[in-house]
């Protein structure tokens, strides 16, 4: 017969379904879920075949929530902030682009992809970004100005 596992009692049988139930997340809910059935003496490998939960990810949502109490079932998804890693510039630097491209440059013309790359460059440091690279920052800061 397998081990039963244990729960910390950070939260009441009761206030775990209440959660279980009441979350909107679907993340969260079957984390919930799972903690609840547990909390009912089902087996951790029990309660991740019925939610159809990979064993080892439920054995780390059960050690979480010993470790670190309900905070840790909360799905950092919805939280994290992504950056993408090929990103010139950071958010402010994108503001910075905006506010520019709404005056001429400094050849009083028109902006172009290769100008805005060589605002790019100066910017950030670079010798050289790539005129197709200005031109998709042009495009993108321009469409919500």
């Amino acid at each position: 017969m397998p081990k039963k596992a244990y729960l910390k009692s950070h939260l009441s049988e009761a206030e775990i379904k209440t959660r279980y139930l009441q979350i909107r997340d679907r993340v969260e809910s079957r984390r919930w879920h799972l903690l609840w059935l547990v909390s009912q003496k089902w087996t951790i490998k029990e309660a991740a075949q019925a939610l159809g939960l990979n064993y080892d990810y439920a054995k780390d949502i059960v050690k979480s929530y010993n470790q670190k109490g309900p905070d840790a079932i909360l799905n950092r998804r919805k939280t994290r902030k992504f950056y993408p890693s090929h990103a010139l510039l950071t958010p402010e630097q994108q503001e910075q682009l905006r506010i520019a491209l709404k005056s001429p440059p400094q050849d009083q013309a028109t902006w172009t992809g290769p100008k805005v790359a060589e605002w790019i460059a100066r910017t950030i440091g670079r010798d050289r970004v790539s005129p197709q690279r200005g031109w998709e920052y042009m495009k993108k800061c321009s469409s919500t100005v």
